[in-house]
């Protein structure tokens, strides 16, 4: 079978995981943003269980097509209409997460990050979250701020960009594991692209009961000097521990 066929047109940065191992076959995968499916040829063909959500009714149309080609096993719920920040998925239900080229049409920080989150969310212990998205990283001189971290590259588009240090205060707030160096292709100056692999732990360590506190006591306002008659702790206390509790029991 020729490669192209094979293969269609899969990131080449992806294929690099492939070789590496790290993605096997029988593997539920999710390509979240998939467009019309260049990513998923090799996965349906090959016996993985595929899944993609795209917020393009068109685009979904064409990967159940090509999925009813490709795939000896396939149901149309498997690629699905849906937002990346909000997907209808259990928590912990693939493999392997797929986010090519999607996470920098973000509109904000906060929506950045309700999408990784997303992402992180419906990934299993132990798999493998692949993100390839653009960034400033050496174009820092190049780029116009638009706010809200969006940028104007010298391509003329617009994005919301990340550099390096974003992406690994991410990676640590994540707990997730760095499976290999960021890297990063510059495009004649033009635009860069960033190939982002983490690992998802299978033990998550607790936050600090201090750094909850703080972030208590900025969004809610409490006195943090206010103690509670009856456990005899502060209220901004209080509710730290209890959102330690629910966050990770």
């Amino acid at each position: 079978m020729d490669p192209r066929e094979l293969f269609g047109n899969i990131d080449i940065y992806l294929f690099d995981q492939l070789l590496k191992g790290r993605i096997s076959p029988g593997q539920r995968i999710l390509d979240a943003g998939c467009g019309t499916g260049r990513n998923l040829v090799y996965f349906l063909r090959s016996g993985y269980r595929a899944y993609a959500v795209d917020h393009s009714e068109d685009a979904i149309l064409e990967v159940r097509k090509l999925a009813a080609r490709l795939a000896s096993e396939w149901t149309d719920e498997q690629a699905r209409v849906e937002s990346v920040e909000k997907m209808s998925f259990a928590n912990d239900s693939f493999d392997v997460v797929i986010s090519n080229a999607v996470l920098h049409f973000a509109e904000s920080e906060a929506n950045f990050q309700q999408m990784v989150q997303e992402l992180w969310r419906v990934l299993r212990p132990g798999g493998l979250l692949f993100a390839r998205l653009a960034s400033s990283i050496g174009i820092e001189d190049k780029v116009e701020p638009l706010g809200n971290q969006r940028f104007k590259l010298p391509d003329g588009s617009e994005r919301f960009l990340v550099d390096e240090e974003r992406l690994m205060k991410m990676t640590d707030k994540l707990q997730g594991i760095l499976l290999e160096p960021l890297k990063t292709v510059n495009v004649s100056n033009q635009r860069c692209m960033t190939t982002w692999c983490l690992k998802k732990p299978h033990i998550l360590f607790f936050e600090p009961i201090e750094e909850l506190r703080t972030d208590v006591q900025k969004e809610t306002g409490m006195n943090p000097d206010k103690v509670d008659a009856t456990d005899h702790k502060t209220e901004v206390d209080i509710m730290a521990e209890q959102i330690s509790k629910e966050h990770y029991s």
